[in-house]
């Protein structure tokens, strides 16, 4: 057992209106926001993967944030946010230059304040401001020299950020095995790192009492923070795995017992730090958005993953049928994933499960050979070829391998910009099925080579 690094999380607060959103889309480079809705987390808290800065980390943004009010679905957004403020590693509190200080701008930044945690006061909506000006009465808060931005042109977000992170230590993140284009052995080198997420009550607890075992007795009471989560060695059958644990695993007697609490960031700092994700959903509950969600960063992060679904054994015939449907209409983008129905508590299924997480690890770090990639394009071109655009059609040349974890196939070739995303989906459907990549995600590049006789302006 030891304590792990996860990716440190920058959460986004302020009240209504000021551009936290903004922010969020400019900070993850997408307007593709994650949004958990469950009780207890409203919709506009988003959370995503920071692509603008010189380094990785989770970036969290929070819904209006009015922490004085006493009751109400804003009083709940305020609670959610001050979960989210004790979780984070850096808080950005986000004004409005142009509307300058009110009352409740006062009102977060004391409680800011309190919380103990780094605090970067961002006045946005500066652009086109005398900067002098636009920050100047900004300091009356009392957190410091506030940096002026722009978030919806990007104006001093780069600055920003790299501030931000100045603030956190360097984590020590997961290594991964270097990708070598040349190398031909097909079994990764290291141990299978496993992440359980799912919503609380669906049974991870029970199924972790029934992989580890009554005998095995680890014992530990460590406070969780924000970076630092157990990592818990195991073996099973033959194959060396390591448990991510995010809930807080406690001896209870000779078994384990895990804490059915739910943190979305510690959720989704597991996922980073895997290399398989099993994904628990309860056979007698609808898939809510929440789950949905979590399955979207885990395909969003590249990871590999299984799906159980639980407590199989405690519903009927017409029930079985309806979570089969619900999963396949509201998970579809997983239809990579192999999906089991097991029983935790009576311990059926779980050997099934282990053998898919161990194959869709090997998928996922499966090497993928140039001639044979470039085989199954050309042969996918036979039966298919893609659309035209204009008189001209796309051109596929050849193909190669361009990482792992996910795997990531590069294809080359004239007028590729011209594929279509439905093309596209042809060509993965065409490469997983050859070299049997069930349980990973499959991204494909496409990159055109440039014409010598299209002069550059």
């Amino acid at each position: 057992m030891k304590s792990i690094a996860f990716k440190p999380v920058i959460t986004i607060v302020g009240r209504a209106n000021v551009g936290k959103s903004t922010l969020f889309n400019r900070l993850t480079r997408s307007r593709q926001a994650l949004v958990a809705d469950f009780p207890g987390l409203t919709r506009d808290r988003h959370y995503g993967e920071g692509r603008l800065g010189s380094r990785p980390y989770l970036v969290v943004d929070t819904g209006g944030f009015e922490p004085v009010v006493k009751d109400g679905i804003v009083r709940e957004m305020a609670r959610q946010t001050e979960q989210a403020i004790a979780e984070s590693d850096v808080i950005i509190f986000l004004v409005d230059a142009r509307e300058g200080v009110n009352r409740l701008d006062y009102d977060i930044a004391q409680l800011l304040r309190r919380s103990g945690q780094p605090v970067l006061l961002a006045v946005n909506k500066a652009e086109g401001m005398r900067y002098g000006a636009a920050g100047f009465e900004f300091h009356e808060l009392g957190l410091g020299e506030p940096y002026l931005i722009s978030a919806s042109h990007g104006d001093g977000v780069g600055d920003l950020i790299e501030q931000a992170l100045s603030h956190i230590p360097e984590p020590n993140l997961p290594e991964e095995p270097e990708f070598d284009a040349d190398a031909t052995d097909e079994a990764p080198q290291h141990r299978i790192k496993l992440a359980i997420v799912g919503r609380p009550n669906v049974g991870k607890s029970t199924f972790i009492n029934a992989l580890m075992g009554e005998e095995r007795v680890i014992a530990f009471d460590m406070p969780g923070t924000t970076r630092d989560a157990i990592e818990i060695e195991f073996e099973h059958q033959g194959t060396p795995y390591t448990l991510i644990d995010t809930a807080g695993l406690r001896k209870k007697g000779r078994v384990f017992e895990t804490i059915e609490k739910f943190s979305v960031i510690k959720t989704l700092q597991a996922i980073e730090a895997s290399n398989v994700v099993l994904l628990m959903l309860d056979a007698s509950m609808e898939i809510s958005d929440q789950d949905a969600s979590i399955a979207g960063f885990v395909v969003e992060s590249g990871r590999a993953v299984v799906v159980a679904i639980n407590k199989w054994d405690d519903v009927d015939s017409y029930k079985r049928e309806w979570a089969k449907r619900e999963y396949a209409r509201k998970l579809r983008f997983l239809d990579f994933a192999k999906v089991h129905t097991i029983s935790a508590l009576n311990r059926q299924g779980i050997a099934q499960v282990m053998r898919s997480v161990k194959s869709a690890h090997a998928a996922a770090y499966r090497r993928l050979s140039t001639p044979k990639l470039t085989r199954v394009i050309h042969e996918a071109v036979e039966q298919q070829q893609p659309p035209r655009k204009g008189i001209f059609r796309p051109k596929l040349r050849y193909a190669h391998q361009g990482g792992q974890n996910p795997p990531i196939v590069v294809v080359h070739g004239s007028g590729l910009e011209a594929v279509s995303d439905s093309y596209k989906r042809y060509l993965e459907g065409r490469i997983r099925e050859t070299f049997d990549l069930e349980g990973t995600p499959l991204r494909v590049e496409l990159k055109s080579s440039r014409n010598p006789y299209v002069q550059e302006k």
